[in-house]
């Protein structure tokens, strides 16, 4: 055996105890790092996903009763659509909320124009309701987009001056009917008028989807599975590093 082997087989057993968890803890936490940044490509949608998952579920009974006192606080609501209005859209459907946007592809689609059509609604759940404040819906908007894709050419009195006309242009319309169930997560809180209402707040979007939790991520991925899969094998694998590097240190203490 060589000299340096020799040395190594003679170095202490609390020495290698204290020094081998170090390798897994550094892969485990690195492995998080990476799973996390793979997630945050995804923009604003990774942090609406992981509100729908993680938020806490209350009754529309519970959401009511936070809105009137006590400490605000962000929560999950479920119920059907209701609205005393409506207006239709080009197949009959009764709406509620629509939003219409023209956008230019330029490093990522950018939005030139943005309107949108509402009217005051609220979620029910049997004889128990609560407002959504439809004027703070934005990015936390998660139902099944209908977009058309044509250049710059098909509107070019709309488009911005200086705009080429093939730059590509989307129309993208997001909608929500009165006919549909939601999901809704937001503050409960009182409107200008005192009544209860689930809107934005604690620095978190109003979040609102009329799909299943599962078709919802699936929007918020853009229908890309294999990023989310291979994000969740980073941080499955970080934490069980962790757990193996966190074990190590605790058999060579009691070793």
């Amino acid at each position: 055996m060589s000299w340096r082997f020799l040395r190594v087989l003679s170095c202490p057993a609390r020495i290698i105890a204290a020094v081998s968890p170090l390798i897994p803890l550094v892969a485990g936490f690195v492995a998080l790092a990476v799973g996390v940044l793979i997630l945050q490509t995804f923009g604003p949608s990774y942090r609406v996903g992981r509100l729908l998952a993680s938020t806490p579920e209350v009754s529309v009974a519970e959401a009511r009763a936070l809105a009137t006192g006590g400490r605000p606080r962000y929560v999950k609501v479920h119920g059907r659509i209701d609205a005393e209005d409506e207006f239709e859209d080009d197949a009959h459907r009764p709406l509620v909320f629509r939003r219409t946007r023209l956008q230019l592809h330029r490093d990522g689609w950018v939005s030139f124009e943005d309107g949108r059509e509402r009217v005051p609604f609220e979620i029910r759940e049997g004889v128990e309701a609560i407002a959504v404040d439809d004027g703070a819906l934005d990015v936390g908007l998660v139902v099944v987009p209908r977009e058309s894709v044509g250049t710059a050419a098909d509107l070019i009195d709309r488009v911005p001056p200086g705009t080429a006309p093939g730059t590509p242009v989307r129309l993208l319309v997001e909608q929500v009917s009165s006919v549909e169930h939601a999901i809704v997560v937001g503050v409960p809180s009182l409107d200008d008028a005192g009544a209860p209402r689930l809107t934005a707040g604690l620095g978190r979007p109003l979040v609102l989807t009329t799909l299943e939790p599962s078709e919802a991520m699936r929007v918020l991925t853009g229908g890309d599975r294999r990023r989310p899969l291979v994000a969740m094998a980073f941080l499955a694998g970080g934490v069980a590093l962790i757990a193996l590097a966190l074990l190590a240190a605790i058999v060579g203490a009691v070793a």
